[in-house]
């Protein structure tokens, strides 16, 4: 399906996140020229009967790690460099037949795979990446080695890398050098670590990392760069004190407070709340034989509690919300389009769940003026559907996409346009 082409009769995802009665879409060398009820297109381009299909604009993620491949800490700090950027290739394809045509990385992608990507020589969504992600001594991402005296990223989920600086930062000096060493590897993205994890226990996981200080210097070296700032954390002062300092995303989220909130809406900052890893988190926790240790099966249940309440308030308060899962396992990679169901069963509309998962995606990503949409002018990355996207149920489906574009060429070819 290469240079034009007519979908004759499809579904078509409209400005509001919404469709339109069916549409005839003219793709030409890969970019939409037009969307037509019926109206006059090329006569020499190549017609395919999609009535009774849904189109929509493929789907941004925006907080993957699709460097890692395992949280096996023991396989992947046994795993050689050239295996684990191999598999990340393999993660990446998974990515985009399932309907992820854009990926932001938050860690552990490099520039080297951006470019590939970029070059064809391998096949996945378009790529931005973080290349790392940068937390104090003893923070988030410290897996310190006791018996070693070694620092080693959480569940080795970074092994040294060629290229790759170095992960831990003390004081506003140290900070400065850090981000500057990020941005010349490569990043498009600066990534932070202001608070704990989850499973960091109820103290940790709200103690804030990372003084005002040193998220300033941050903020201020990588807006110098022309590079946005996301921050992973999860509540407490360590989402106030990210937000002051200004960056661009604040990931996860899950204890905000409708003052935090509210500082997000004046602020204009995205939230990525990645609710799908979290529902499978809080499942592990509740499971009778659960596998996790007493203080984390509390966390687990705590967190299941609170879950999707954020977002609730984010959306009140007029917070754009866009679209992540934090994959970081072959098992996660792929399973993207989830996040418009549990985004739907906190509170978003099914249109509003659609537009976070595209058009809200390419906004944070700042390819808003070619990517998120179906409109003429715009480069055709697109999803087509037996269902209607708007039951957000469909995507909880493994077979819900049916077909799959990139810039016009077909990645995964829908059965009904076989010749």
């Amino acid at each position: 399906m290469e240079g034009s082409f007519v979908l004759c009769g499809a579904y078509v995802m409209e400005e509001d996140g919404g469709f339109s009665d069916p549409r005839d879409v003219l793709v030409e060398d890969g970019i939409i020229r037009a969307i037509t009820a019926g109206g006059s297109l090329p006569r020499d381009a190549v017609r395919y009967d999609c009535r009774g299909l849904w189109l929509m604009p493929g789907v941004f993620d925006c907080h993957a790690h699709v460097g890692m491949s395992t949280d096996d800490a023991w396989e992947n700090h046994n795993t050689s460099y050239s295996l684990r950027v191999l598999q990340t290739a393999g993660n990446l394809r998974t990515m985009l037949h399932s309907g992820v045509t854009f990926v932001r990385d938050a860690g552990g992608a490099d520039a080297g795979v951006r470019a590939a990507l970029a070059q064809g020589e391998i096949e996945g969504p378009e790529l931005q990446v973080s290349v790392n992600l940068l937390c104090q001594t003893g923070g988030h991402m410290d897996g310190y080695l006791q018996g070693a005296d070694v620092s080693a990223s959480t569940e080795g989920f970074m092994p040294p890398a060629p290229g790759r600086p170095p992960f831990l930062v003390d004081g506003p000096e140290e900070m400065r050098r850090a981000v500057r060493q990020v941005i010349r590897a490569g990043a498009d993205w600066v990534k932070l670590c202001t608070t704990g994890g989850i499973f960091s226990g109820t103290d940790g996981a709200l103690a804030p990392q990372l003084s005002p200080e040193e998220l300033s210097v941050a903020v201020w070296e990588a807006r110098k760069a022309g590079k946005p700032v996301m921050v992973h954390a999860v509540g407490g002062e360590g989402v106030t004190w990210a937000l002051e300092a200004g960056v661009r995303s604040l990931e996860h989220g899950v204890f905000m407070t409708e003052e935090q909130v509210a500082l997000m809406a004046r602020k204009g900052t995205y939230l990525v709340p990645t609710l799908t890893v979290y529902q499978h988190l809080a499942a592990l926790a509740a499971a009778p034989d659960s596998p996790l240790p007493p203080p984390l099966v509390r966390s687990g249940k705590k967190l299941a509690a609170q879950l999707g309440q954020s977002v609730r308030m984010a959306h009140e308060a007029g917070v754009p919300i866009a679209l992540g899962i934090d994959s970081a396992s072959r098992g996660t990679h792929g399973h993207s389009l989830e996040e418009i169901y549990w985004l739907r069963q906190a509170g978003l509309t099914p249109e509003q769940a659609l537009l976070s998962a595209t058009k809200r995606g390419a906004e944070l990503c700042g390819c808003a003026d070619t990517l998120g949409a179906l409109a003429p002018g715009f480069q055709f990355d697109a999803l087509l559907l037996d269902r209607d996207p708007l039951h957000s149920e469909v995507f909880l489906e493994a077979d819900a996409v049916g077909g799959v574009f990139q810039r016009g060429r077909v990645v995964r070819r829908h059965p009904q346009l076989s010749l």
